[in-house]
């Protein structure tokens, strides 16, 4: 379905895209990992042909972007990061806007707008306009602007941020519904517990480079050991972190503002008492200790050195 073949671009001398690759198989729903200002927004942003790229090239179902650019915009839906909908109207009269644009016209136009609002579960808000929703509505209906042409790709870019818990969960699992139906589906977020729930396979770019990429079975066979330790202190003061990254045999990575420590040895159960003596010793005040089970977040610790919040 989507194929980016070493991709670049910059802005000026700073180059934030470096030679990303990776293909997507039709009906697979591909997660995009990375923390903020990784390079996320604008490889998605090329992939759309918002944003023209300086090497490389896109191709959507064999057909490049950079050739057939209306083409392939007719069998793209995107949901943006923002609010793509005007306030003052109606959510029925936003979709059927939107898919006027797309070319939907008459009977066919207004069918698609029920069909719409049924997917995103607001059927009986439709008359009311979009200023009246609260962010997790607005965000369903940006989701249905994108559904109106029944694209064959759908691009999502952080549809979660700033909403509640409970539109978040209506969200992820319309997205599941629309995959397994064959719908195939780029999500990109750097909130882990949503790709992990979504996606078969996973890229993870970080300053603009794919670090990692394949099933979440083979992202964590990458990884060090089944678990680590991690620390809770007061404080973390860079004298303490020093000594702590010369203990022998540990990687550490550190979340210095809040006081988190995670120590990656071969062995986190025999490593425990050493990390503890070398803790008190650089002066930490520990609150807890934990063994914990590794995951993709952990993977993208041991890779980069910080969250995915960041």
């Amino acid at each position: 379905m989507l194929e980016v073949k070493e991709l670049k671009k910059s802005y000026g001398k700073k180059e934030v895209v470096k030679n990303v690759s990776f293909t997507i198989e039709k009906g697979e729903s591909f997660g995009l990992l990375g923390p903020n200002g990784a390079g996320k927004s604008t490889t998605i942003s090329m992939i759309c042909g918002l944003v023209p790229y300086d090497h490389g090239e896109v191709l959507v179902a064999s057909q490049s972007v950079k050739q057939f650019p209306v083409l392939i915009k007719k069998k793209i839906g995107v949901v943006p990061q923002e609010i793509a909908l005007y306030p003052t109207m109606s959510a029925r009269d936003n979709l059927l806007f939107w898919g006027k644009m797309y070319g939907l016209t008459g009977a066919q136009a207004k069918k698609r707008v029920e069909e719409v609002l049924g997917i995103v579960g607001l059927k009986d808000r439709g008359k009311d306009r979009i200023e009246t929703f609260s962010g997790g509505m607005k965000r369903r209906i940006n989701i249905g602007a994108a559904l109106m042409h029944e694209p064959e790709l759908l691009i999502m870019d952080e549809p979660t941020v700033g909403i509640d818990p409970q539109s978040r969960n209506h969200i992820l699992e319309t997205v599941k519904g629309l995959n397994e139906k064959g719908m195939t589906i780029i999500y990109t977020s750097h909130y882990m517990e949503e790709v992990e729930f979504l996606c078969n396979r996973v890229g993870i770019i970080d300053h603009g480079e794919v670090i990692a990429l394949g099933t979440k079975a083979e992202l964590c066979s990458r990884l060090a050991g089944s678990s680590f330790i991690q620390l809770k202190v007061e404080s973390l003061s860079d004298t303490a972190m020093k000594v702590l990254e010369n203990t022998a045999n540990v990687q550490i990575t550190f979340q210095q503002e809040a006081g988190i420590i995670e120590v990656f040895a071969p062995n986190p159960q025999e490593a425990v008492a050493t990390i503890i003596t070398s803790s008190v010793q650089a002066g930490l005040k520990i609150e807890s200790v934990e063994i914990k089970e590794s995951n993709l977040e952990t993977l993208f610790l041991q890779l980069t050195g910080r969250t995915l919040r960041d």
